[in-house]
């Protein structure tokens, strides 16, 4: 494949990104727009944007490869998802429009204190930045091994480039450019998927009834499990824990909900967040197929897999197995998932930035835009300096230690905004701070002992069990009466 012509499609992909951040940045600039859209975005373009930044670049090639593993007991935690976007649709979209917040971190300020807002708001930059860095570094790995060093370009080139064009269309106007750019790139994403999977039953000379048919009497097509407790895939962990999984990674997650604050009102951002965990569901489970599909035809042509899962996906497509012209569609799947997540992540922690950390809401209009900008930038820079630390690391066991160390970050959130919704006692606010930072240390040490005098392993239901201790440490640390008004009812 040329890579002539990989670079003009890229070319030409962010040129439709740039006029699209044109069109909607050339009449508003402000902090209003950057923020939250001039709560004008329309429901339905929201919902698809969303797919596109939950389906991180990572996701694009880690779960086909999650197939070879865990078979497709994946969708039991898919499943959860879905009820947790009912709960946060009915339980926290109401409570934001109510307060009308910015920043949902405010909330904590409200309801117990300085002290709950700034470390809620501090452990949720702690984990996006180091997170969303991650992901980011894992796709501009893949992409500098089989495109870009085609063309002998640095992977410190590449990181600067890509970050400096998503610098380029989110500056302006933010969250109102990114709900347009991000349902683009979620329908690339979705096309590119349906793409691959499309020439993988080509090369496997299937019909659509023989492609089913491979897939359902794949030994790999197992959806549930309920018989071994002792496994991280049962279905009481996984479904539970998808559950709670999206109330915070959602939820509780300024870049997912700073989407659904620039809906017009309340109403039309729970359409959006219904619709959008509605067509989740069907997206993974087209992810997971095409891992099946990619198995059968390893097996039925002898084709060596590679050691790592995450490798099984790029390898198809970049070895000419599937045909030398999937390299492009490949290509733009990638970016289009990097970058729907990138930018809102860039976007959402600028915000959360300003707004938690620096109070921006007290300036002037003229002086917070200048913070605004300020703040993006350095935040860019600093993406890009996480980016290459991991690089010189060079471990990707290192990096999957940091997405679980991410993941125990959340717990703390999940116990705070539990305990300011479900209970109406005051907490000591000077206490906040320490019982969020030992909950995680907590939690790991008890994974750690479980483990090895047990051989239990936790999976997803230690994000339950960190948000309860940190729930218990508030409610101990806690008096009868409540001070301030309760405004979570």
């Amino acid at each position: 494949m040329n890579s002539y012509i990989i670079l003009s499609i890229i070319t030409i992909y962010f040129g439709v990104l740039l006029l699209i951040s044109y069109v909607t940045g050339r009449k508003n600039t402000s902090n209003d727009a950057f923020f939250l859209g001039n709560r004008k975005s329309p429901w339905y373009i929201v919902s698809i944007g969303m797919i596109g930044t939950s389906l991180s670049g990572v996701t694009f090639v880690s779960v086909p490869g999650m197939v070879c593993s865990i078979d497709m007991t994946y969708m039991q935690t898919v499943f959860g998802f879905f009820f947790g976007y009912i709960l946060i649709a009915r339980v926290l979209l109401p409570l934001y429009y109510k307060l009308q917040l910015t920043s949902i971190y405010s909330y904590l300020n409200t309801r117990i204190g300085k002290q709950s807002y700034k470390t809620g708001a501090s452990f949720f930059l702690l984990s996006k930045m180091v997170g969303a860095a991650a992901r980011l570094y894992l796709v501009v790995l893949i992409l500098q091994n089989y495109v870009f060093n085609t063309w002998h370009i640095s992977f410190e080139l590449t990181v600067v480039l890509s970050i400096f064009l998503v610098w380029l269309y989110t500056y302006r106007s933010g969250i109102k450019t990114i709900i347009w750019t991000d349902t683009l790139q979620a329908l690339c994403l979705v096309a590119m998927l349906v793409v691959i999977i499309w020439q993988v039953k080509e090369k496997m000379s299937l019909d659509m009834e023989g492609m089913i048919r491979t897939l359902t009497e794949s030994p790999h097509f197992r959806i549930f499990e309920f018989k071994d407790w002792h496994s991280t895939q049962h279905f009481a962990k996984q479904f539970f824990s998808g559950i709670f999984i999206t109330i915070v990674m959602t939820g509780l997650d300024q870049d997912m909900m700073q989407k659904n604050l620039s809906c017009k009102n309340l109403k039309e951002a729970q359409k959006n967040m219904y619709t959008y965990g509605f067509a989740f569901t069907p997206v993974n489970f087209l992810f997971l197929s095409l891992g099946v599909l990619l198995l059968t035809l390893a097996s039925q042509q002898h084709i060596p897999l590679p050691i790592l899962n995450d490798d099984i996906l790029p390898m198809f497509c970049t070895s000419g197995i599937l045909g030398n012209s999937i390299l492009i569609f490949f290509t733009i799947g990638i970016i289009a998932a990097a970058f729907s997540s990138a930018d809102s992540a860039l976007t959402a922690l600028t915000t959360s930035f300003c707004v938690d950390i620096l109070g921006v809401e007290k300036e002037g209009a003229k002086q917070a835009k200048k913070t605004r900008l300020k703040v993006y930038l350095l935040i860019s820079i600093l993406f890009a300096v996480i980016i290459l630390i991991f690089k010189a690391v060079n471990n990707r066991s290192v990096i999957n230690a940091i997405y679980v160390i991410a993941s125990y970050t959340y717990g703390p959130l999940l116990g705070l905004f539990l305990f300011g919704l479900f209970t109406k006692r005051q907490t000591r606010d000077s206490y906040v701070p320490f019982i969020c930072i030992l909950s995680p240390f907590i939690c790991f040490a008890l994974d750690y002992l479980i483990r090895q005098h047990t051989g239990y392993v936790f999976s997803y239901e230690m994000l339950m069990i960190n948000g309860g201790l940190t729930f218990a440490g508030l409610w101990f640390t806690s008096i009868e009466k409540q001070p301030v008004s309760d405004l979570s009812k």
